[in-house]
């Protein structure tokens, strides 16, 4: 049937709902700040905050744009496109292998840049690889065991309710 939505055998929700992105379009320092990424001298790899996956924005932070996976039950996995603060160095380094063959062995360490809810995390320590040469760096472990779980326990999926939309 065209036009009929697929609904999820577990919860009844339509697929849709499961298997999605949310992209956060600022870091929250950046965004708490006053001029937000129009501070002078700050610089976005794209002048639209939600395409852009670099950014260095001064007295603040370097950041890079990543992807937090968040496994469901049966196989489904919604993500957050989240900010990661990282060191001024691998900002660079990362601007020097984004477009190269390079990026497919990038690995980064930062904080997390971005709250992120029902877990209530926030610049805690998280690991990043590239899993996909087409997307941006995964967030896949961390030292911070809340944030680890997050990573890699499947979630109900009653969940998806206290996620954004």
């Amino acid at each position: 049937m065209f036009g009929k939505k697929r609904a999820c055998g577990m919860c009844g929700e339509t697929l849709a709902v499961h298997d999605r992105d949310v992209r956060f379009r600022l870091p929250d320092p950046v965004l708490e700040s006053p001029e937000q990424h129009r501070v002078e001298d700050s610089w976005l790899s794209d002048p639209d905050p939600n395409r852009a996956t670099l950014m260095q924005i001064p007295n603040i932070s370097p950041f890079v744009r990543a992807l937090l996976p968040i496994k469901l039950l049966g196989g489904h996995e919604f993500r957050f496109g989240v900010w990661i603060a990282i060191h001024p160095d691998d900002l660079q380094r990362a601007c020097r292998v984004w477009n190269a063959p390079e990026y497919a062995d990038l690995k980064l360490t930062g904080y997390l840049a971005n709250r992120i809810q029902p877990w209530d995390l926030f610049a805690v320590p998280v690991n990043l690889a590239v899993l996909n040469v087409n997307q941006t760096p995964y967030c896949v472990s961390s030292s911070n065991q809340e944030l680890n779980d997050v990573l890699t326990r499947e979630w109900p999926h009653d969940i998806l309710a206290s996620l954004p939309s």
